[in-house]
């Protein structure tokens, strides 16, 4: 994995406010309720707790009665906690739902994407969800574009989107757009940014320039760094070179803004509004640090997540990494699409560009033409020892 945007944050469940669960066509959904599973790679045998078969599928095979989905996520190795959080999150999910018309089998994507991915097509899945990772995104549709088999990947790495991919991940350009556009309605038009060297500073740099043009602002200055602490402060002391800005943008995870804002303050501008990405959405320390008081970011709505964190805590006994969001969502998807989905037929990739968008764990969200998935986004404030909406995210498109 070789770009930010798609590295795995082990930020975990945040004790942070949630409502219960509406979704689009379905009225509510009762957590940990219904019968449907997960089935490891290997596990052949018809789900545990197998539901009464209905008039219109008892007696028929297997095959005639569920839609095959396969899940592809890292079950073992360095990343095997994220994955398996993701697994526990579509279990949850298809529990919840009741989905007894879907069969999900999960393949291990660390002992070789490419044969995970061989194996789920050759098994007869319908719809691939996963994996993770861009570069294992992009060997998966190798395998299943010819098959017609499309895939709701995990990934926030557009660069992999389109032709039957559909990545679920949260963009950064999007937060982007969203906090430089408030920070504009609130007067500030003098921006500046930090940004990492490598491929996710180039895309957060052009997405700076970009947002900040279309607000009507200027960008006086955009620095980058190599994360750590020496480079950092010498980009901060060039940032004010082209003259004094009012928002300062850190296009870094929460623990770098914590480590840039002082920075910034002794360096560059004592006063100069802090904003950052979703990537500290994940993070547990900035509540309570002092330096980032205040700061702006602009990230998915946290209203549902905490019931769901409390739910999948009292299953497993650990709390749910914060990526684990997307599993349950992708699920929920699914499901809704299901309910026109003939058992057998190719999975139709057309309701998944549905203009009018979907609601799930992380709020209202759609794909466009591209395979990218396009968010409805808040704008939180960072308080003493709490995060505050201060600009709630919109409810549709």
């Amino acid at each position: 994995m070789t770009v930010m945007a798609d590295k795995v944050y082990q930020g975990q469940d945040q004790s942070r406010r949630r409502s219960f669960l509406k979704w689009t066509g379905v009225s509510a959904f009762v957590f940990l309720a219904g019968c449907a599973t997960v089935v490891p790679r290997g596990a052949e045998a018809p789900p545990a707790a197998t539901p009464t078969p209905s008039p219109v599928t008892a007696g028929l095979p297997d095959d005639q009665k569920h839609h095959r989905i396969a899940l592809l996520v890292p079950l073992s190795g360095k990343n095997a906690g994220i994955g398996q959080s993701l697994a526990n999150a579509t279990t949850m999910a298809l529990l919840d739902t009741k989905a007894e018309n879907i069969r999900m089998t999960s393949y291990d994507t660390a002992k070789g994407v490419t044969a995970a991915a061989q194996s789920a097509i050759r098994d007869g899945n319908k719809l691939i969800i996963g994996p993770l990772l861009s570069d294992n995104v992009v060997a998966t549709a190798n395998i299943a574009r010819p098959a017609g088999v499309p895939i709701l990947s995990f990934s926030n790495d557009s660069g992999v989107a389109g032709n039957n991919v559909f990545i679920l991940g949260h963009i950064p350009s999007q937060s982007i757009d969203r906090v430089v556009g408030y920070a504009k309605s609130k007067g500030m038009s003098r921006f500046a940014a930090l940004v990492p060297n490598g491929v996710y500073g180039q895309r957060a740099s052009s997405t700076m320039l970009r947002s900040v043009k279309d607000a009507g602002g200027t960008v006086v200055s955009i620095q980058t760094f190599n994360r750590d602490a020496k480079s950092l402060e010498a980009a901060s002391r060039k940032l004010s070179q082209n003259g004094d800005f009012e928002a300062v943008l850190i296009a870094d995870n929460g623990d770098m803004a914590i480590k840039a804002a002082p920075y910034i303050r002794k360096n560059a501008s004592e006063t100069a509004k802090i904003l950052g990405t979703d990537l500290w959405n994940t993070s547990s320390n900035l509540a309570g640090a002092p330096s980032i008081r205040g700061a702006w970011f602009a990230s998915v709505s946290d209203s549902l997540y905490k019931q769901y964190a409390d739910k999948y805590r009292a299953r497993y006994g650990t709390a749910p990494f914060r990526l684990s969001s997307l599993g349950y969502d992708s699920v929920l998807l699914t499901v809704k699409v299901a309910r026109d989905w003939k058992v057998g037929s190719p999975f139709p990739i057309n309701k998944l560009t549905d203009k009018g968008g979907f609601i799930g764990l992380d709020g209202v969200f759609r794909f466009k033409a591209d395979g990218v998935s396009e968010r409805a986004l808040e704008v939180q404030e960072i308080r003493s020892g709490s995060f505050v909406v201060v600009d709630p995210a919109p409810k549709g498109f």
